[in-house]
């Protein structure tokens, strides 16, 4: 595959075998670390090409700092700018301290487009550079593998600036790390793109401010760290008491917001630009299912339906950009994330299970085709995204480039009459949207265009996707956008739960099996010497201790695993997960930290409620908690998911909105959820006909595990609801439950359906 030759270690990689110029301005190295990077650069492979503008007369980059020596794809990125980059951690902070300078943070992550364009214009820049050098103590951080740096500093530029923030994210700390001052992007000269103190002007007036007046400079910055302890410490509250747990009052509150912000013509959220997951999918339709609104599922299902046509979903290659710059859904932001590709194929599996729509599961399957193809790692992991950016005829990067068409690009590689239908099936015969190239997006159904050619579905639908497969193999001859091929714990789980969700949803047993080899690799590749969870993997090596999110969303991979395999490792490996949540990040309140308690602080422990592009780790905590609850009996469970609920009351109270998942799990708690067990004698696939019951019906908040007596006696001393679950008369066996107490187990669909459907008149059985 053409995009190996693309990887980001290949961008920043070089033949030359010294340590090159030394940097503008900057102190000398320790002879240690010039002598590591001689030998890192002594180690690249023959002809990589160097990031940078930067090169002597043989093509080997004249500067490389110590991000060399790091693995992150983002730092990597950096490694040959001019800047005396160091990567987070004590040794550079001690530094700051012998020199008496302040910290220069900059804060990112390898896909940010405005990250790309910081560096192209500011961190290769040798004015810059050397200002940086002789002033600060630079530090660049790759957020996605410290999502506590950036949380924190995050905290602080909202702080300071009054303002959303966002990616690159620029911090001056002091060099005890308390932040004076914030920006996100800025260019690097006073009016350049419109702004009127630029990168060099900052950095300048920063310094003559702590050279003048560093006490109070370290005074201020004290003071902001500290409402940012309280911020992000206290976003709970530990004083709440007994029986003020939140009900589902909260996402009658969040859907009538949804409902004002709506954008009727286009679905999603007013205004543009447009985030996938600005509106909760997953809790618009718990909302509907319970309270009988049908306008809540079309909110839903609007939205759905224009990003699946729209221009957010690469209607070519499968899988969703990062976001739409626009109402319609038509032009994105080019970057693919997993996490946002896991996320929606879950939402449209259960919307499919909801509404019984097809075309929604095809959309679900498609993106995790895509995910298999594009995003695998070898050995069953998944790489973290693809640029928004990707090389231009000549040579220079830009947005959207692998992705957008011209027409006649379109016609030189399909026969006359395909190239018609599909400039007619993907809006092509309008006006182009980026500097004369098209953004493909489903102009016309199939339906539509069978009407307008006057031939059959059947026949107009096979055409296209021959024209699509056409372009798409096209396609993949152009340089591809650079692949962001580290493996992150956290959102390696959202994309095995997505597929062992689809596979039990979709009765797709291959998207259960790519599910488990995903988990898999988590518990082979992501464990230190001592068996502990680590966030990162990349290039045949882990490194980071995992953060509540990675635990969470682990867990939460492991019980969908579970139910759809009933395999004793998964339910083993989860309860393990959960302990470990307890006995390290458990917050005397309730909750989670999202650091443990023997892991680095910075500024503060963090106990995250909030959504942002994840759900919040103890929104997921707090649905795994049900769910071993319900599997397990173990009260202690539900103890501590009460009291987690209790500590996020006072947030759900004030802005449910920022909480969507949170509200998941409270209304799968106030619908005190069902327990369903299917039981085969020996073979999964006798339980066919129970599951295709179970499939024709959207039971959100049902535990169901699904297995073969042996697997069922193998798992039960974990989840002792499945004790004395057995086959009987040697036939497949349907279990409903309620806490424990079940119905008479049935053997036959039609008697299951009416359990399910709440239409039975049989008497009940405790335990079995």
């Amino acid at each position: 595959m053409l995009r190996g030759a693309f990887l980001l270690l290949a961008l920043v990689a070089s033949t030359s075998g010294s340590a090159a110029d030394p940097l503008p301005g900057a102190p000398p190295m320790p002879d240690s670390v010039r002598t590591a990077i001689t030998a890192r650069l002594a180690k690249r492979p023959p002809g990589s090409q160097p990031r940078t503008r930067h090169l002597d007369g043989n093509g080997h980059p004249l500067y490389t700092n110590r991000l060399i020596l790091e693995s992150s794809p983002y730092l990597l990125q950096h490694a040959h700018n001019p800047v005396d980059w160091h990567p987070w951690g004590p040794e550079a902070f001690a530094e700051a301290q012998r020199l008496g300078r302040p910290v220069f943070l900059s804060v990112g992550y390898s896909t940010c487009h405005w990250c790309h364009v910081m560096e192209r214009e500011s961190f290769e820049d040798l004015e810059v550079a050397r200002v940086l050098n002789e002033l600060y103590v630079p530090i660049k951080v790759d957020r996605e593998e410290r999502p506590d740096v950036d949380a924190s500093y995050m905290a602080a530029v909202q702080l300071m600036t009054r303002e959303p923030g966002g990616w690159p994210m620029t911090v001056w700390l002091t060099p005890d790390g308390h932040p004076f001052d914030g920006a996100t992007y800025l260019p690097p000269r006073d009016g350049d793109r419109g702004v009127s103190k630029g990168l060099l002007t900052r950095l300048r007036r920063a310094r003559e401010i702590w050279d003048r007046n560093r006490d109070r400079v370290e005074e201020s910055g004290a003071d902001i760290a500290q409402r940012v302890r309280r911020a992000l410490a206290s976003a709970g509250d530990d004083t709440a008491v007994a029986g003020d747990l939140p009900g589902t009052d909260r996402t009658d509150r969040v859907v009538a917001l949804y409902r004002g912000r709506f954008d009727e013509s286009f679905g999603g959220l007013l205004p543009a630009p447009k985030f996938p997951g600005q509106l909760s999918i997953r809790l618009l339709l718990r909302h509907a299912l319970r309270s009988g609104d049908e306008r809540s599922q079309d909110i839903a299902l609007v939205t759905l339906e224009a990003m699946a046509a729209g221009g957010l979903r690469d209607q070519l290659g499968g899988g969703f950009h990062r976001y739409a710059t626009d109402r319609r859904w038509r032009v994105p932001h080019f970057e693919k994330m997993l996490y946002d590709n896991a996320r929606l194929a879950i939402a449209y599996v259960e919307a499919a299970r909801a509404t019984g729509r097809t075309d929604l599961a095809e959309v679900a399957v498609d993106t995790l085709r895509y995910l298999d193809r594009e995003m695998s790692a070898p050995g069953g992991g998944f790489y973290s995204a693809t640029d928004a950016d990707s090389p231009a005829p000549d040579g220079e990067p830009e947005e959207g480039r692998f992705f957008t068409w011209t027409a006649d690009e379109v016609s030189d590689r399909l026969a006359p009459a395909d190239a018609s239908l599909v400039a007619a099936a993907f809006g092509l015969d309008d006006e182009a949207e980026l500097d004369g190239r098209h953004v493909l997006y489903r102009e016309r159904s199939v339906a539509d265009l069978a009407q307008r050619l006057d031939r059959p579905e059947a026949e107009v639908r096979s055409r296209l996707g021959s024209a699509r497969e056409a372009l798409r193999e096209a396609r993949a001859r152009r340089p591809p956008p650079a692949l962001d091929d580290k493996v992150l714990t956290s959102w390696n789980a959202l994309a095995v739960s997505a597929y062992a969700r689809a596979g039990l949803a979709l009765g797709n047993p291959e998207l259960v099996d790519r599910a488990a080899a995903g988990a898999r690799f988590l518990l082979s590749h992501l464990r230190d010497e001592n068996g502990g969870l680590l966030r990162v993997w990349r290039s045949g090596a882990g490194s980071q201790p995992a953060f509540l999110e990675d635990h969470a969303f682990l867990e939460a991979a492991l019980l969908d695993l579970f139910e759809a395999t009933a395999e004793s490792l998964w339910i083993r490996e989860a309860v393990a997960e959960q302990a470990a949540l307890d006995l390290r990040f458990a917050a005397p309140g309730g909750g989670y930290y999202r650091t443990p308690e023997d892991g680095e602080v910075v500024l503060a422990r963090e106990r995250p409620f909030i959504d942002d592009a994840l759900p919040s780790g103890n929104a997921v905590a707090l649905q795994n908690l049900l769910r071993l609850e319900a599997l397990t009996t173990d009260d202690a469970y539900r103890r501590r998911a009460e009291a987690l609920l209790r500590a996020a009351a006072p947030l759900l109270d004030r802005s449910p909105i920022v909480s969507p998942e949170l509200l998941v799990a409270v209304e799968m708690r106030e619908a005190d959820p069902r327990e369903i067990v299917l039981v085969a004698p020996s073979d999964r696939g006798e339980l066919e006909p129970l599951l295709a019951v179970v499939r024709e019906r959207y039971l959100p908040h049902a535990v169901l595990v699904a297995g073969t007596e042996k697997q069922l006696a193998g798992s039960a001393q974990l989840a002792p609801i499945l004790d004395g679950k057995v086959a009987r008369g040697g036939r497949a066996t349907a279990y409903v439950c309620r806490r424990g107490v079940c119905r008479l187990p049935v053997t036959d669909p039609a008697a299951f359906a009416e359990q399910l459907d709440g239409r039975a008149a049989g008497g009940t059985t405790t335990g079995n």
